[in-house]
């Protein structure tokens, strides 16, 4: 089962069980790839609804900081429990192990001799690690890399 298959099969669920934190967040979901697809004039392949996921839970966790330094609580609150569910759909988290390992594959893949070859490198990871791991943490690794090399 795909991935937006198994979204909607898990929104009605939501609806039998009565969940309607759960229920609204999965909605929330759905419209955002919908949206997506309206946008870019295409059905979108399991890699592209994993980055709409991933987008998703970035806006929550930004949100859920800015509220917490607001002292609000309760909504912070919701919106790491929004992250709970989203988080359901992203595909297993990367290894530091594994994520070395794809650097160090890209790094030579392209080539990469400094600084200025970040972004090609960069292009490799997004597309490879995309919804398994933090691309600004990975950025920040490959950036300590390349200014090694």
């Amino acid at each position: 089962m795909d991935l937006k298959s198994r979204i909607t099969e898990d929104m009605k669920d939501a609806m039998r069980n009565r969940d309607a934190a759960r229920l609204s967040t999965i909605r929330l979901l759905l419209a955002a790839i919908k949206q997506r697809e309206i946008d870019d004039r295409t059905s979108l392949d399991e890699a592209q609804t994993v980055a709409v996921v991933d987008k998703l839970i970035k806006q929550r966790r930004e949100s859920a900081s800015q509220y917490d330094g607001a002292g609000r609580e309760d909504l912070a609150a919701k919106e790491r429990a929004e992250i709970e569910v989203l988080s359901a759909y992203l595909p297993q988290a990367a290894e530091p192990a594994e994520i070395a390992a794809a650097i160090d594959a890209a790094i030579a893949e392209t080539g990469a001799a400094g600084q200025r070859d970040m972004g090609r490198v960069m292009n490799l990871l997004r597309a490879r690690l995309a919804g398994r791991a933090d691309l600004a943490a990975v950025s920040a690794r490959v950036k300590e890399r390349l200014a090694g090399a």
